[in-house]
């Protein structure tokens, strides 16, 4: 089974608002950046949609170490998701579970993968956190630059 490390981000111009994420895959020396965004979201959706889009971007199962600075995707993937399972997608404050729907997706396309989940503490110097820190806040800002142009 193939190693490969994982480092994702989101960023958002305003929560809700335009928004962006960014993945770096890594396997050896080999490197690829992936980065994308949604006109009208939130952080969290941006957060999730990157670890999301890095599992799309694997083409057999991997031993992935995932890196990201989200508390929300990682407690959420190692201690929420159970739960939340159990009781028929309903949070321990009895809410439906936000964001379902990128929860359902991050399951599906994580579940072939032997994945090791890590915290990175965000804007702390971590080169490959800045870097895809950079490439959400990049297209995060081309989105805000889309609807600008869009309203003119």
């Amino acid at each position: 089974m193939k190693r490969i490390e994982i480092h994702t981000d989101g960023a958002c111009k305003g929560n809700p608002g335009p928004g962006g994420w960014g993945v770096l895959l890594r396997m050896g020396t080999h490197e690829k950046e992936l980065s994308g965004g949604e006109a009208d979201t939130t952080n969290n959706r941006m957060e999730m949609l990157a670890v999301i889009r890095a599992f799309e971007a694997l083409i057999e199962p991997c031993a992935v170490d995932l890196y990201s600075d989200s508390k929300y995707v990682l407690d959420g993937m190692t201690k929420w998701i159970h739960g939340w399972q159990k009781r028929g997608w309903i949070n321990a404050s009895k809410k439906p579970v936000r964001n379902a729907d990128l929860w359902h997706e991050l399951i599906e396309v994580s579940a072939t993968h032997e994945v090791s989940w890590n915290w990175v503490k965000g804007h702390s110097g971590n080169p490959e956190n800045e870097r895809v820190d950079q490439l959400a806040s990049d297209a995060a800002a081309e989105q805000a630059r889309l609807l600008e142009e869009a309203d003119d």
